[in-house]
């Protein structure tokens, strides 16, 4: 089976190019390989106009090459698209301001919304990287939720969380080595839906 990693958009063109009408029905339809002939048949165009697409979405990588197969007398080329489309979040952001960054209170929504963003963009940029190269990222993700009682609580357990994180890091802190960075968050959670009665 094709393999279809995950492919990030940080260059506004692409992600323009993506979000066309007609292409975001290509890239949908091409979970499975497929050529302008299967695709206009599937999609009811003329197989013209989803060659011309193709192309287009070829040449951005957003779709790649799965296969080729003689059919007829000529060379049929089947494209897969990526398993799923990560936007980067500064493409719709002003350039950070380091020194403003590092002055954020750790408490400031913004700080996060900004720590989060670059999450995105880096893990997805080295998760195209590890793909290319036929290898994994080794990253760690721990989700739970804490009720707090009182907001004094949720104090406490920052400083405690903090003073946690930061014991760990001292203990596994190496003169040389790989480095990961650890984020620990915490937002409001936003209520469950019911469960749907049958």
């Amino acid at each position: 089976m094709t393999s279809r990693p995950s492919a990030l958009l940080d260059d506004l063109d692409t992600a323009l190019l993506a979000l066309a009408p007609i292409r975001r029905r290509i890239l949908a339809a091409l979970t499975e390989p497929a050529s302008a002939a299967g695709l206009s048949e599937q999609l009811g165009l003329p197989r013209q106009n989803i060659g011309h697409h193709l192309r287009a979405l070829e040449a951005a990588g957003l779709i790649q090459l799965a296969e080729e197969r003689r059919k007829r007398g000529f060379t049929e080329r089947l494209f897969v698209a990526a398993q799923n489309y990560v936007f980067d979040p500064a493409l719709m952001q002003a350039p950070p301001d380091p020194d403003a960054v590092d002055a954020q209170d750790r408490h400031a929504a913004d700080h996060l919304i900004s720590t989060a963003s670059t999450i995105v963009r880096d893990v997805a940029r080295m998760r195209q990287d590890a793909a290319a190269e036929g290898s994994r990222l080794l990253t760690l993700t721990v989700e739970t939720d804490v009720t707090f009682a009182a907001p004094a609580d949720f104090d406490a357990f920052t400083e405690e969380v903090s003073a946690a994180v930061v014991a760990l890091a001292r203990k596994y802190a190496a003169p040389s080595g790989r480095r990961y960075r650890l984020t620990a968050a915490a937002w409001p959670a936003t209520p469950k839906p019911p469960a749907a009665r049958n």
